[in-house]
């Protein structure tokens, strides 16, 4: 039996914060004036929380009194055998769901998050990460919580190596291997979040929003589970331990363990960004689907006559994509240029069809005419190879290069299709 596929970045992140059934759109409508209520109220509640974890030193009835405010704020945290967690441990591993899991697995035992991606200051403190005033590199960071966790008297660092949250559901993030870098010796935390109504956290979503609909919602529930501490093997390299660590806790949530990194959710977000920004054809989004859902039988419409048409085009420009591929991007773009262009940089990923790019390269030598044949051969093809093999290191001069390569396939494909023109126009009566 074949492993399962491991999802694509649709599937690990939320890009919309509200349902798409209909039962559950309107049973959130009906709750919004009772969240609103909520919200405000939680608000005043929030800050005396703040205030209370300011002033009592960390314990277990600080942790205790929090832990029961925080219920009230609609943070519900559940554990599962806590008698496992290791107090020789000085290094947690765990998956990252929301902002404020490390929060949350304070309110269970005492631990430290260093802050990676946020400013140093007021807000960062007031979150509750670690500021270690490291600004450089990864390996200073490593040396940084060594030095750190070589003190027994400090609490235990709590990492999170995928990087960035995930909606929990469907995978992991690859696991960077500084956080095992740290230590011999990891203890994995699994952690699940359930929220009604809403999502529980939205990929490009600011803390402060996730605060606000937290408090907004009647409650989210944190299940926190702690597995058995997991020992580094002999001599074993530190991306082999993360890798096996990773395995661990995908197998103990039920998801699967990708290869995917915050640097792709970042590629994934700027791709919905740009996509919502591209000018759309009047029709819905439902309604190109159901275009794409037309039988072939019924493909004689003047719209699926001029989607073929663009799809052609497009074609003839790049003879190494799919048609598929190239169909399904002009659904949403409804541009010939534009998914060109999107195919080009990249932002649609695809296995180039070599056996359609070698014949559709050959065909302008062969079944047309001698001058239009020697025009294609001598300038059209040599010019576009050569600029797809112009890859500068600078931004401005990639930028340049990928500019002259379009070009070039343009007049490719202008001249490709003026030749196409002039041959039918000689085999016609």
């Amino acid at each position: 039996m074949e492993p399962p596929a491991a999802p694509g970045p649709e599937r690990l992140f939320d890009s919309h914060r509200f349902p798409s059934d209909g039962f559950l759109l309107l049973a959130l409508l009906l709750y919004a004036p009772v969240g609103l209520c909520l919200l405000v109220l939680r608000l005043f509640i929030g800050v005396h929380v703040f205030l209370v974890s300011c002033a009592l030193p960390d314990s277990v009835l600080r942790r205790f009194i929090v832990r029961v405010m925080c219920s009230v704020l609609g943070l519900c945290v559940q554990q599962s055998d806590p008698r496992l967690r290791d107090a020789g441990v000085r290094v947690y591993i765990a998956n990252h769901v929301t902002q404020f899991d490390h929060n949350i697995i304070n309110l269970l035992t005492s631990c430290n998050t260093p802050a990676l991606n946020s400013a140093p200051g007021f807000i960062c403190w007031s979150r509750g990460f670690m500021e270690l005033g490291v600004s450089g590199s990864r390996a200073e960071l490593v040396d940084s919580l060594k030095a750190y966790s070589s003190h027994r008297g400090n609490p235990p660092l709590l990492l999170f190596p995928e990087e960035a949250a995930t909606n929990g559901r469907a995978g992991l993030l690859h696991f960077s291997s500084w956080p095992f870098s740290v230590s011999d010796v990891v203890q994995p935390v699994a952690l699940q979040v359930l929220r009604p109504l809403v999502t529980v956290s939205v990929a490009d979503s600011s803390w402060i929003a996730e605060l606000l609909w937290t408090f907004f919602v009647p409650f989210t529930v944190y299940q926190v589970r702690w597995l058995p501490s997991v020992p580094r093997r002999m001599e074993e390299p530190s991306e082999d331990f993360a890798l096996r660590v990773q395995e661990l806790l995908a197998m103990e949530l039920g998801v699967v363990s990708t290869r995917l990194t915050a640097a792709d959710k970042t590629e994934h977000m700027k791709r919905l960004r740009h996509t919502s920004l591209l000018p759309f054809a009047p029709a819905s989004s439902q309604a190109l689907a159901a275009r794409r859902r037309v039988p072939s039988g019924l493909a004689g419409a003047p719209e699926d006559r001029r989607i073929a048409a663009m799809v052609q085009q497009v074609k003839e420009v790049l003879p190494h994509v799919p048609l598929e591929v190239i169909r399904i991007d002009l659904a949403q773009t409804n541009c010939v240029d534009t998914t060109i262009a999107n195919l080009l940089e990249g932002r649609v990923s695809f296995f180039p069809d070599s056996r359609e790019a070698g014949t559709d390269l050959s065909a302008p030598a062969t079944s047309q005419a001698p001058a239009a044949s020697g025009i294609l051969g001598s300038s059209a093809e040599p010019s576009s190879k050569a600029a797809a093999k112009q890859f500068a290191r600078s931004p401005v001069e990639r930028h340049l290069s990928l500019q002259e390569r379009k070009r070039a396939l343009y007049d490719y494909a202008r001249r490709r299709f003026a030749e196409r023109s002039g041959a039918a126009r000689l085999d016609g009566p």
